[in-house]
């Protein structure tokens, strides 16, 4: 009896240092890829554009990942503009995205914390979000609103796209930068 003691130890030892199983549901695995990228920054630049000459034309956009137990934030630099953030929640009813504007005294822009929940048929990398009833009152033609984020297989590029009424709007392509 004393031989099968350390035995039953160890196995148990070992059987609690496997390894947590991978979330099944692709909404949750975003989320984990998203918290994977903690601290990672990404620049870039907008590589699409239905009006070519927009506030995003010629400047750089970079975002750093900041994670919480209860979301994830990306702050989004345009240029020397910093008053975008864009914040990834998995509420009960899904996986969320907002955009948080802000003046740069903090106070909150009248046009803000639009976005959506996580349309059907999304993967760990990549998630699209349907604009919702709130955006859709808050701003004008945006109720077709999609918003795709992707992250490449290699970590390496983090893609922002939005489409509106089917169509190509815009669309960030960003770099991690190593560091």
């Amino acid at each position: 009896m004393k031989a099968i003691l350390p035995v039953i130890a160890a196995a148990t030892l070992i059987a609690g240092c496997a390894a947590t199983p991978a979330p099944s549901d692709s909404r949750d695995q975003f989320m984990a890829t998203l918290q994977g990228m903690c601290g990672q920054r990404f620049e870039g630049a907008q590589s699409y554009a239905v009006d070519p000459n927009n506030e995003f034309a010629g400047k750089k956009i970079s975002t750093q990942v900041h994670c919480s137990p209860t979301d994830i934030r990306m702050p989004v630099q345009v240029g020397e503009d910093r008053s975008r953030t864009w914040i990834f929640t998995r509420p009960q009813a899904g996986l969320e995205l907002r955009h948080d504007h802000r003046h740069a005294d903090g106070t909150p822009d009248k046009v803000t914390m639009y976005g959506g929940m996580a349309k059907e048929g999304g993967t760990a990398r990549s998630q699209a979000f349907q604009a919702d009833k709130y955006t859709a009152d808050l701003v004008p033609g945006a109720e077709t609103n999609v918003w795709t984020v992707s992250l490449s297989e290699d970590g390496k590029t983090l893609t922002y796209r939005l489409e509106r009424h089917a169509r190509p709007r815009a669309e960030f392509v960003l770099q991690r930068v190593p560091g």
